[in-house]
């Protein structure tokens, strides 16, 4: 057999270090970015922000404004008469920099106890910064202090509450077992358990747990709905109106004010309908989390990568300025570069500025792409911004991928923890997409429309007749969007809506 030479053509696809970060940046959100950026400056000397460098190209040009002013005339004239020199060129020795430190006067005894501390001479609250301020306008409350737990405010209350030793512990082991709604999670007898003292008993810690439930907010400490209802209902003044009703209500039929049976409640408690209402209305004025009435959520600020703003006819698309600093390469360092120098030192500033250049290209590609992609979506969905959410139209990953010429990967990791500043508010990429049902006339309605009309349909039903699943399907297929009652089901749960049952209202 003679031997034969082939000849193969074969493609492959390397991921270069290049491509491996301009893929990494595109799919960071806002805040994982800045941190990416604030380690590549950290990490590379060549790297700088604008503003940096504008700030230093300014100071340059201020020193050497103030040389060529020293060496003018009136660098001459600063210059005493007797040829001696300015204050400035003193020696410093305190005396002449800080003035307003010896012009006040020491209060200060000659003679101190030995144990005396610094808080006895001096008052603790500190100064004003500025001399030009006074005292009384400084504002300390305007400072940024963390949320406040319910378990805080418990705690300071069982501080200005007498308790033995051993009720005070029984008392702190109750609210830790508090949750932020202000239920408490444990039962009775695992409190106990918590213990070791066989003397701790039942009835102790139910007397602790009662004084805990006089505490503030009205009905912190209960175990259930039930209880709380009937704690708060108990610290109101027994002079208010359909108090006595309202707990006869909730402590002897809860069960039906839970299932809204009007008629059962009328029987039972031998009420008109003018009182039932009185009654009703007084227990909705209650607050079935007691919690959420002290504890302060800590906001949750969404920084936006884009926005976007209406200008006469057409929406304009722009990039945050605050979401991405602009970065280039320090001009200072760069000069210092030697093409032919291959000693460490330049050979360090090489990798670092070729380091530079490719973070610098893959950050601008990110914005590039994203704006592409904002600007698609936009054009897409006008009618939500201009109409709400009743006119969102069916969108899914793949018409903006082909709109763009781009793969639906490379879309998925740019609309994923992106988001959008609009005039209907900040929202994520991810929600201009939805699903699609089809209508009665061949056309689409996008899921997110669908919810939105749901929504206005149970915002204007009878409080007493509410719309059930099969009610609203109905009423959607009038409008010619063929849905199943499941289907409504469905986004009814998701958009946390309760069912007709549980809407149900008697007044």
């Amino acid at each position: 057999m003679k031997p034969s030479i082939q000849l193969r053509l074969t493609q492959h696809l390397t991921m270069t270090p290049q491509l491996q970060q301009a893929i990494r940046l595109l799919q960071l959100s806002t805040l994982d970015l800045k941190q990416e950026i604030q380690d590549a400056l950290e990490s590379n000397p060549l790297l700088e922000t604008v503003e940096e460098g504008e700030i230093r190209e300014q100071g340059r040009l201020d020193a050497l404004g103030s040389r060529g002013d020293t060496e003018g005339p009136a660098g001459a004239a600063g210059e005493g008469a007797d040829g001696g020199t300015g204050p400035d060129d003193r020696d410093y020795d305190g005396r002449d920099a800080e003035p307003e430190l010896q012009a006040v006067p020491s209060d200060l005894p000659q003679d101190l106890p030995v144990d005396s501390g610094w808080e006895d001479v001096y008052d603790p609250v500190l100064p004003p910064s500025s001399g030009s301020r006074d005292e009384e306008s400084t504002d300390f409350y305007a400072q940024r202090s963390a949320a406040q737990t319910l378990v805080d405010h418990l705690v300071w209350q069982l501080n200005l509450t007498r308790f033995s030793d051993t009720d005070r512990a029984i008392a702190t082991t109750i609210i830790d077992a508090i949750s932020d709604d202000g239920y408490l999670t444990q039962s009775v007898e695992d409190i106990q358990a918590a213990f070791e003292d066989p003397e701790i008993g039942p009835a102790e810690i139910e007397a602790v747990l009662h004084r805990i439930q006089c505490f503030d907010p009205p009905g912190v400490g209960a175990r259930d709905p039930r209880e709380c209802l009937l704690i708060q209902l108990r610290q109101l003044p027994e002079d208010v109106p359909h108090r006595a009703a309202a707990l006869r209500l909730v402590g002897d039929h809860f069960e039906l004010l839970a299932s809204q049976d009007q008629a059962q409640i009328r029987r039972r408690l031998k009420l008109d309908e003018a009182e039932l209402s009185g009654v009703i209305r007084l227990i909705r004025s209650l607050s079935p989390r007691p919690g959420s009435l002290v504890a302060d959520a800590e906001p949750q600020y969404v920084e936006p990568d884009v926005i976007v703003t209406k200008r006469g006819d057409s929406w304009r698309v722009e990039l945050n300025p605050e979401a991405t600093p602009r970065l280039r390469v320090n001009a200072d360092y760069a000069a210092l570069i030697r093409r032919a120098d291959n000693s460490l030192d330049n050979q360090f500033l090489k990798n670092h500025l070729q380091e530079a250049r490719w973070f610098i290209k893959s950050l601008k590609s990110r914005n590039e792409t994203l704006l592409r992609v904002a600007t698609k979506i936009v054009e897409f969905q006008r009618g939500f911004l201009e109409h709400g959410d009743v006119a969102m139209r069916p969108l899914v990953l793949r018409d903006i991928a082909d709109a763009l010429g781009m793969h639906e990967s490379t879309i998925s990791r740019v609309t994923t923890q992106k988001y959008m500043h609009t005039p209907r508010g900040t929202l994520e990429f991810k929600y201009f997409f939805s699903s699609h049902v089809s209508t009665a006339a061949g056309g689409e309605a996008s899921a997110t429309a669908i919810r939105a009309l749901i929504r206005q349909l149970v915002a204007a039903e009878r409080p007493d007749k509410p719309l059930s699943d099969s009610k609203i399907a109905e009423i959607l297929g009038e409008q010619g969007i063929e849905v199943a009652r499941r289907t409504v089901a469905k986004y009814r749960e998701a958009m946390t809506i309760p069912p007709s049952n549980e809407r149900k209202r008697l007044v």
